[in-house]
Formats: C-alpha cells, sequence, structure tokens
C-alpha cells in the first residue's frame, strides 16, 4: 500500500486517465533506455517473477497475459539475479514489447516511502498513539452485501450480520480500544497518520530495537486524500503542496488537525514483519519486498502486479530536489488505494527522512510505457 497517497486525489482532478494502451513503441525510440541499468532493473524483476510464479494462475485481463509473463518470469529464474547489464537488457528487449499507456493527459507519477520513527511496546509517556493489528471482525465485501457500494471492508458482527466498519475518526475516538490490538505506541498523530497514508513503517523502540510493520488490512471506507481538502479551502496553493507543507500545517494547527485528518475516514492496519533485511525495503502487495527507485505501485485492474513498466519524464530527483531527466525501467509490485487507471503509478523511493522529502516532491507527469511479455520468445542471452 502504498507520500504518493497523501495527493493523488489532489492530483487526479487535474488528470484524466484513458484505460487504454497508445500503441507499440521501439526500444530504440525509447528516450534513455540504452542507459540505464537494466541489470538493476532485472533484479528487481527477478524477485518479483519468484511471487509471479507461486500465484494461482489468472485470467487474462489488462495488457498482459498472465501465461505470457509466466513464461517471462520462468526465463527470469533460470537466470542469475545480476547476470550483468548487457544481458539484463538482452533480456527484456527479447521477452518484451514496448506499449506505450494512453491518457488524455499523459500520466502522472507520485512518490511515498517507508518512515522510521520513535515508538514503544506499551503505552507510556508521550507514546500514546497506537498502530492497530487487524481486527477478526474485518471481512471484504461486495457491492452484493447490501452495504454502501463504496465499501470495501465491513465489520461482521456477533449475529453474523454486517455493517460498517468504524471510521477513522471513530477509531481515534476509542472505538478499538481495549481489544489488545495495539501493536506499538507513538508519540505523534501527525506521524501516525503518514504511517497509514504510507502503509508501512519501521519503529525504533525504546531499547533501540527495530520493528517493521506492514500493510496488513483496512477498514474499507473510501480513501479522501486531506491534502486535496485544503487546496480547496486555499490553506495551501496546489503548486505548493507537498507532503511536507502539509505535515508542518498539520502540526502549526493542532486543535484543526484532528477533524481534518479525519476527513479521510479510512484506517490501516498493520501487521509486523520479520526475517527483512535492514536494506530490504516493506513488502509490497506483490509479496516480495520493495527495491527502492524500481517498485512502482500500481491500480492491478489495470496493469497486473510483476510486468515492468518504464517511466519517461523530468523529476526531482536531483541534489536539493533538482529537476534531472529520468529514463528508468521499474517493476509493478504494489497496489494504493488512491492509485487508479493504467497512467497512474506511485513509485517507492526508500526509507527514512531524506527518502520522505524525495517523495513527497514527486507529482509529475510522465509517460509510461508498459513492457507486455511476448507469448513466445527467445532467453535473450
Amino acid at each position: 500500500m502504498p507520500a504518493g497517497r497523501w495527493l493523488s486525489g489532489a492530483a487526479a482532478l487535474a488528470v484524466s486517465i484513458a484505460p487504454a494502451l497508445a500503441g507499440p513503441v521501439s526500444f530504440d525510440a525509447l528516450p534513455g533506455w540504452a542507459t540505464d541499468d537494466h541489470a538493476a532493473a532485472f533484479a528487481a524483476f527477478h524477485e518479483a517473477c519468484g511471487a509471479v510464479l507461486e500465484r494461482p494462475a489468472a485470467a487474462a485481463s489488462g495488457p498482459a497475459d498472465p501465461a505470457a509473463l509466466a513464461t517471462a518470469c520462468r526465463a527470469a529464474r533460470a537466470l542469475p539475479p545480476d547476470p550483468g547489464r548487457a544481458a539484463a537488457r538482452r533480456f527484456f528487449e527479447a521477452r518484451f514489447r514496448p506499449e506505450r499507456v494512453g491518457a488524455a493527459d499523459g500520466g502522472f507519477l507520485t512518490g511515498y516511502f517507508e518512515p522510521e520513527l520513535r515508538g514503544s511496546r506499551r503505552r507510556h509517556g508521550r507514546f500514546r498513539v497506537p498502530l492497530y493489528r487487524l481486527p477478526d471482525d474485518v471481512v471484504a465485501v461486495s457491492a452484493a452485501a447490501g452495504l454502501d457500494p463504496a465499501l470495501t471492508h465491513a465489520r461482521r458482527r456477533a449475529d453474523g450480520a454486517l455493517e460498517p466498519y468504524p471510521d477513522r475518526a471513530a477509531i481515534e475516538a476509542g472505538a478499538l480500544a481495549g481489544r489488545g490490538l495495539e501493536i506499538v505506541w507513538l508519540a505523534d498523530p501527525v506521524d501516525a497518520f503518514f504511517a497509514h497514508v504510507q502503509g508501512s513503517v519501521r519503529v525504533r523502540l525504546d531499547d533501540g530495537a527495530v520493528v517493521r510493520l506492514g500493510f496488513a488490512g483496512r477498514n474499507g471506507r473510501p480513501y479522501t486524500p486531506i491534502a486535496r481538502r485544503l487546496i480547496e479551502r486555499g490553506e495551501i496553493a496546489r503548486e505548493d503542496m507537498t507532503a511536507e507543507r502539509l505535515a508542518a500545517w498539520l502540526r502549526a494547527h493542532p486543535d484543526e488537525a484532528p477533524a481534518l485528518m479525519a476527513e479521510n475516514p479510512s484506517y490501516i492496519f498493520f501487521r509486523e514483519i520479520d526475517g527483512l533485511a535492514a536494506g530490504h525495503g516493506p513488502v509490497g502487495a506483490l509479496g516480495v519486498p520493495l527495491t527502492p527507485g524500481r517498485s512502482l505501485a500500481v491500480d492491478p485492474a489495470a496493469l497486473p502486479l510483476g510486468v515492468p513498466v518504464f517511466l519517461d519524464g523530468t523529476l526531482p530527483l536531483g541534489a536539493g530536489g533538482a529537476p534531472v531527466a529520468v529514463h528508468r525501467l521499474v517493476v509493478a509490485a504494489d497496489t494504493g488505494a488512491a492509485i487508479r487507471g493504467p497512467g497512474r503509478g506511485d513509485l517507492f523511493v526508500g526509507t527514512g527522512a531524506a527518502a520522505g522529502r524525495a517523495a513527497g516532491r514527486l507529482r509529475h507527469p510522465v509517460d509510461f510505457v508498459v513492457l507486455v511479455p511476448r507469448p513466445e520468445a527467445g532467453d535473450g542471452r
């Protein structure tokens, strides 16, 4: 689940996405294709393929046939994770064909990251804001459940009936208190809110140990980007809105902040993730650790998880946020509640404060080119 989510709805106001591919393009016509680090992209694809091949066969949907993607993945897994740049490039060119994503106003990219915060296993002192594990009464629902069709999850009562799950305001007022669901306690409600937005967090405990938390589920309420609310109210101009500006506003207005955050009724639940190396990112929706700069959150209804995507744009990823040309092959490995349409993506930037600043600056137009797996191809070696 993926700073892209805090502004995604605001960005979507200005971006109209058409769910279609605009047509084929040659690898030679992709700006910067020849100079990208294809070995880095291959390493991310190689890891993603492990999860792709373990998943049940899916029906064909979107631009990539699952059987063809599985074939490409089997070929990738037969190679070492780092076959070298030249061999990695040959693999992608042999196994895929580039198709430009069609969108009325082009594609749009935001960024997200994994925060690192101070916290405690127990409620004491300044640590009074809980992050909860997934309650056992949360169930996925469909429109046939007779509830608001905007709800994706609901609460199953003891009598078996379904009802809307408490929203953010109700949960923060204590709707889940006393059930022993608290995993850790944080000091700052704004930090907790952004942990929810990002969907993952590292928490450094009182004794110095680090707990990795990842997305476990949600209350099923629709996601509402509160940055859009401040833009609509004229508090911050659209062109000036960043994650840092949003967080600064919330901290500068402690009396108004709780009500504003409650305007996003969606609430995230977490799970502890053991065994991840410190250098690995959080586990994404595909079930593998995210790779900074090479993992992309997408709309799985438009682009299947595991497919490579080439990004072409000018992004603020230089020193101090300077704009630089970015021509980069990434892998669809995660999803996000606000990521909708084939021309929307959320790039995982990394972990910690510096990654947070970089992710918060990302809200830029890009060209998306999907690498569609060929039904039959050589191994690219």
